[in-house]
């Protein structure tokens, strides 16, 4: 499960958690100090010394000299917002007559209360302007922070941004000795370096924890749209959601989001947007109250090795397989097609879609970048313009209703009554629809679904049943499948027999 962690009543966000009492620097080789191991870590260290390096010792020796420094920074964020509920549906009121109804069988009207939250936030700008997540304020009719000597003020929302769980606030009276974090480089973290997370776990304040990074990078996670998120163990519970994540120089590397959790409390496995994607999400929403993200108008996929093998790409190449290329888009006006690779862009290497979807959506419309890519093992290059997001056009597709190579599996030419059953997009000119699955089949167990359209397969556009089979059947080993599916195309790669 994960959880955010902004505490609302009983219902919680929630950040990272778990102090770790390895701590591992960055810095210059200096003097080291021996540290005897554990008569426990004598047997594995096979009798070599454990050594910490004098630098990263004086850096622990100096971190309460930090945590004083950054404490004043960070807030705590009290929300209160209006819900309206019925009343209790647990049987029937014990002052008589039905639970939902009046006396006389009128319906009750829904009872307003407050529900109130939690959360925690960083201090930016010493003109008032604070960071923190979405997911702590959204929603709130009021705004309450509090500094870390106890004083109390309303603020309100700049702006916020839901896809990446960013959310900028302002004082309404800022006082004249608010202390601003200064922000560090979260691309320069490493693995294993010591951090830092402060907050208001459980109403508690100023609340510090400490523990490494983890790992860096994590998408696919499922909590917001754009993902790159920086995994710590430092101890974050309900409450911490928005709060700081510092370096051993007291520098924002992070913002507190969410948890792994079995139970809804700290595992040890926290997550937070690093402190570059947060800036230049705050800088937009103060500037123009909105965040505009680049679009390069592609369906991109993982690259798997049956896909490589399938797509005669190096096993040695690392990229994303480019799954269909919209048209009159940025990449389609540069060159780009499907099946094609892409091994990096802006002169950054990309290795998964997440990590191409945020380079792209982080860069501002109007952006000009190269674009390098693998087309049947050739290496190429581009140059396009990013286009905005918001001129990008979704699709949505919908379930449909003869025989096939597959058993289970039912096929019929594209014709203008599935087209528009299907809404498939005038683009694809041409097609075979998945109108049955039956439940257990060879198909089923393939992953078709019905309202599928099959495009291509082995690189070949088919418009008929007969080439489906046709193709399928000359096949040996595997079958390289282009469908279409929920407004998207992608490759699969299926078993020939």
């Amino acid at each position: 499960m994960i959880a955010m962690l902004a505490a609302t009543g009983v219902a919680c966000f929630q950040p990272e958690t778990s102090p770790d009492p390895a701590v591992s620097a960055p810095g210059v080789e200096e003097a080291s100090v021996e540290v005897a191991p554990h008569p426990d870590e004598a047997a594995g260290a096979a009798g070599h010394d454990l050594r910490v390096s004098g630098s990263e010792m004086a850096m622990r020796l100096e971190l309460p000299d930090v945590v004083e420094k950054v404490m004043p920074s960070v807030v705590g964020i009290n929300t209160e917002r209006s819900v309206r509920q019925m009343a209790s549906p647990f049987g029937r009121s014990p002052f008589g007559g039905h639970p939902f109804f009046g006396p006389r069988g009128m319906p009750q009207q829904p009872q307003e209360r407050v529900q109130e939250g939690l959360g925690s936030g960083v201090i930016v700008d010493a003109e008032g302007i604070v960071l923190t997540n979405n997911h702590v304020i959204e929603g709130a009719d009021t705004i309450r922070l509090t500094l870390n000597d106890g004083r109390e003020f309303e603020a309100e929302v700049v702006g916020s941004d839901p896809q990446s769980d960013i959310a900028v606030l302002r004082f309404k009276d800022a006082p004249d000795d608010l202390k601003a974090i200064e922000f560090g480089d979260s691309d320069a973290l490493r693995l294993a370096e010591s951090v830092v997370a402060i907050g208001n776990p459980f109403g508690l304040s100023s609340t510090v924890t400490l523990g490494i990074v983890s790992a860096k990078g994590r998408g696919n996670m499922g909590i917001v749209d754009y993902e790159d998120f920086i995994q710590t163990d430092a101890a974050i519970n309900p409450g911490n959601s928005g709060g700081a994540l510092v370096n051993l120089r007291g520098e924002l590397v992070g913002i507190n989001t969410a948890i792994l959790s079995k139970s809804g409390g700290y595992q040890g496995v926290g997550f937070a947007i690093p402190s570059k994607m947060a800036r230049g999400i705050m800088e937009s929403l103060v500037e123009t109250g909105k965040v505009s993200r680049g679009w390069l108008g592609v369906m991109i996929q993982e690259l798997t090795p049956e896909l490589a093998s399938a797509l005669e790409i190096p096993e040695s190449a690392r990229g994303v397989v480019v799954s269909d290329v919209q048209p009159q888009s940025p990449a389609a006006r540069a060159g780009l097609q499907r099946g094609d690779l892409i091994t990096s862009i802006a002169g950054r290497s990309v290795s998964s879609p997440g990590e191409l979807k945020n380079r792209v959506g982080m860069a501002q419309p109007g952006t000009e970048v190269e674009v390098a890519y693998l087309r049947e093992g050739q290496a190429m290059k581009g140059r396009l313009e990013l286009g905005a997001l918001e001129d990008a056009a979704g699709v949505a597709s919908a379930p449909g209703f003869a025989p096939s190579p597959v058993e289970g599996l039912s096929l019929q030419a594209l014709n203008d009554e599935l087209r528009a059953q299907l809404r498939v997009p005038p683009a694809l000119r041409q097609g075979v629809a998945v109108t049955e699955v039956a439940p257990g089949s060879e198909a089923a167990r393939l992953r078709l679904r019905p309202g599928d359209v099959i495009l291509e397969v082995n690189r070949r556009p088919v418009s008929s049943p007969a080439d489906v089979s046709q193709l399928w059947q000359t096949s040996r080993g595997q079958v390289l499948v282009l469908l279409y599916r929920q407004g998207a195309t992608i490759f699969m790669t299926l078993p020939a027999n």
